[in-house]
């Protein structure tokens, strides 16, 4: 056991540096779906493949065509005639020993017919090159289930990927530009006693060079605020003012020229970001007051259990503050001082989440579920991670395609510009129409693309007056769409299976914060656009 754990350390070493060991499991217990193994659906699982989720599934009752073997590199020469799930599960398969594939031979359309709750099963179910009365027909049944369903199209030199999730938890947000959790606005008694046992002025040159900036700070904050009614620097001027205040704290020769002390130098640098003032961002706020959080039952997810805890303890420990994160930044300082800083703020964080534990304790068993159903180690990712919980909510399918609830203005105001992405939203929704009148995209026999411009004119005229769009598509996009023939270019799939394995990755992983909900990629002009629609 221990040398497989390893190996797979080994392998999977650069994402385990990106969403660890828990992010990692959660890959590896996945079970995902892919409709249709086009060039795009094959690009999509490989890289998912490839980091090793559990297993997969192919669903697809299509022959392997010459056209097929052109743009697809999962499937060859040796595949013409054979189903396209097992040609295509063949080879993804030998990308990844750890693996398991299988594969259904079979339209999605029959499987809804037959057996809708064949799709519960999965983590997450990807349809790619979907007619929209399949896609609207299976994102009912995933909506209800609720499974997230991820549907993705290439057309031409268009990329298109649509979310549908009713709710989506994120923890680890993973925000690029987080600020530290210092609170030396508002420091806990542990942190001012420890502050306290620093003396800088009796401090021989060694130590005095080797104080973590934070303490340096922290001092001169404390002198700041008995000189100006306890309030801290707020504007430039004033921020200046204490950055100069702590450079004349910085040692000097017999000669009175100053020292070189590094850590002053980082104090000063650091100002800014220490006097951040600790607050609860308005994101955490908005959820504290959602209806999840206010109102717990026996069905309630851990998340909102743990959310509802923390809302308690902000509101009941007094401080008025989410719990301390329990890290600190890497500083220059000798290896003792830093440990014991580090230390101050780790038991901090340690005694926050042992009391965030005692109010989720409470709440589970006011619902009547054990304690243990929470896992310790979970609270303690969830109180680290309080600043940055993230929830996700797109539309359904059904509310984006009806006439009475479309975002009008959104697709208004986008098609001011009649070169946006948007334009080519109402072209995807056009060739729809014309596959629902025709059996068959525009264009897809070169001798018809004239015939079918005027075809295609009339689907997206009838498009834009059933949803009484006010708004003008140039003739430039329908010869193009016509043009297109309903190609699946390689270079795009590419690209779009890039682009939909890790929004896959960020819904199985419940890490980073994954689109809200339409995003066109154009690779004409190397530009893409997220739409909430």
């Amino acid at each position: 056991m221990a040398a497989t754990k390893a190996s797979k350390e080994q392998k999977y070493d650069r994402q385990l540096r990106l969403w660890g060991d828990h992010g990692q499991e959660a890959l590896e217990n996945a079970h995902i779906c892919l409709i249709n193994a086009t060039a795009t659906g094959t690009e999509i699982l490989k890289n998912l493949v490839l980091p090793g989720i559990g297993a997969f599934t192919i669903v697809d009752g299509h022959t392997v065509t010459g056209e097929d073997v052109g743009n697809n590199f999962f499937l060859s020469n040796s595949s013409i005639g054979k189903n396209r799930a097992q040609a295509a599960t063949e080879l993804l398969q030998e990308l990844n020993s750890d693996v398991s594939g299988n594969f259904v031979e079979e339209s999605p359309d029959k499987l809804l017919d037959n057996d809708p709750e064949f799709f519960h099963r999965f983590t997450i179910v990807i349809g790619v090159q979907l007619p929209e009365s399949t896609c609207l027909r299976l994102g009912s049944v995933l909506w209800s289930a609720p499974v997230p369903f991820l549907v993705c199209k290439t057309y031409g030199l268009i990329g298109y990927m649509r979310l549908v999730v009713q709710e989506h938890t994120v923890i680890e947000s993973h925000p690029d530009n987080a600020l530290e959790d210092l609170r030396l606005d508002q420091p806990f008694a542990e942190f001012q006693n420890h502050i306290k046992s620093y003396d800088l002025d009796s401090m021989d040159k060694k130590d005095h060079s080797h104080t973590p900036w934070v303490i340096i700070v922290a001092k001169y904050l404390e002198k700041w605020l008995s000189e100006h009614n306890c309030l801290p620097p707020k504007n430039y001027k004033e921020k200046e003012a204490f950055r100069q205040f702590i450079r004349e704290g910085i040692l000097k020769n017999e000669n009175g020229v100053p020292e070189d002390e590094e850590n002053f130098e980082e104090a000063i640098k650091n100002v800014n970001t220490a006097l951040n003032p600790t607050k609860i961002p308005s994101t955490v706020e908005d959820l504290f007051n959602s209806e999840q959080c206010n109102n717990i039952t026996s069905q309630t997810s851990s998340f909102w259990v743990m959310l509802r805890a923390v809302k308690e303890f902000v509101h009941n420990e007094g401080t008025g503050s989410l719990p301390v994160r329990g890290t600190i930044p890497d500083m220059i300082a000798d290896s003792q001082k830093f440990i014991n800083l580090q230390n101050v703020y780790r038991e901090k964080a340690l005694q926050d989440t042992a009391a965030v534990s005692k109010h989720i304790e409470c709440l589970l068993q006011s619902v009547g579920k054990p304690p243990e159903s929470i896992a310790e180690k979970d609270i303690k990712l969830f109180c680290k991670n309080a600043s940055f919980l993230r929830v996700v909510r797109c539309r359904s399918l059904a509310e984006e395609y009806s006439v009475d609830s479309v975002n009008k203005d959104e697709i208004t105001s986008y098609m001011d510009n009649p070169d946006s992405e948007m334009v080519f939203y109402l072209m995807l929704r056009a060739i729809d129409r014309f596959y629902q009148q025709h059996s068959r995209y525009p264009g897809v026999y070169n001798y018809q693309v004239e015939e079918d411009i005027s075809k295609l004119k009339l689907c997206v005229n009838s498009l834009l007056q059933e949803y009484s769009l006010n708004v003008n598509i140039k003739d430039d996009y329908i010869h193009e769409f016509c043009r297109y023939g309903a190609a699946e270019p390689h270079t795009v799939s590419a690209f779009l299976g890039g682009s939909a394995a890790q929004e896959a990755i960020k819904i199985i992983s419940h890490q980073f914060v994954p689109f809200n909900n339409t995003f066109i990629y154009n690779a004409m002009s190397q530009t893409s656009a997220t739409l909430q629609l």
